[in-house]
């Protein structure tokens, strides 16, 4: 998962994304086509480029619902925690981010890893890292965590956590996500426990 700029879709315009989203799994995101879109949308093809002039701009908005559905959902499972309990946090973000990838695996291989997709930047900076950040940040806040540079840590975790569920997915063995984050929960939590004795 790149760096995406945040942006909403329309109400109106959701219908013609879960459209496109279920063409793009059977196509591809090279033979994704606006008519094909357009017709499985019950729209003229002019009035769909009105609203995304190229298919790069369809899947840029793709990216978008796919990447803030995704936050959204780590949100949720962060605010279940109770307030403080920044390791039940952490835990909740690790797991969330486990099985909202592998949930979603062949639509976010579809957006993210195809060809053209490698971009150094992509996993230093985007959305997902920003909300680990501001987690790291309010556990050093409450003192609870220490970390001499959260964005690098954030990176850190970000990667080893998506490496670890590729790790997982080429190696067939995707059925205990439940072990998959405890490893890495016990990896970032010795991490960031491990800066608090300096």
């Amino acid at each position: 998962m790149g760096a995406v700029p945040n942006a909403s879709a329309a109400p109106a315009d959701q219908a013609v994304l879960d459209h496109a989203e279920r063409l793009l799994l059977v196509c591809g995101p090279a033979r994704l086509g606006l008519a094909e879109v357009a017709l499985a949308a019950g729209l003229e093809p002019a009035a769909l480029r009105d609203r995304y002039s190229s298919r790069e701009q369809l899947l840029l908005a793709l990216q978008q619902r796919f990447v803030a559905g995704f936050l959204d959902e780590l949100a949720r499972a962060m605010d279940r925690c109770r307030p403080g309990d920044w390791g039940g946090r952490l835990r909740a973000w690790v797991q969330g981010a486990v099985d909202g990838y592998l949930d979603r695996v062949e639509l976010h291989d579809a957006l993210f890893h195809g060809p053209g997709h490698h971009d150094r930047h992509a996993m230093q900076d985007n959305p997902a890292i920003d909300q680990l950040v501001e987690l790291l940040e309010g556990g050093i806040a409450a003192r609870v965590w220490a970390a001499p540079d959260p964005r690098l840590t954030a990176v850190i975790f970000f990667n080893a956590m998506h490496s670890a569920v590729d790790r997982a997915i080429a190696s067939g063995q995707v059925q205990d996500r439940r072990r998959l984050a405890q490893i890495l929960c016990g990896y970032f939590e010795r991490s960031v426990q491990w800066w608090a004795r300096f």
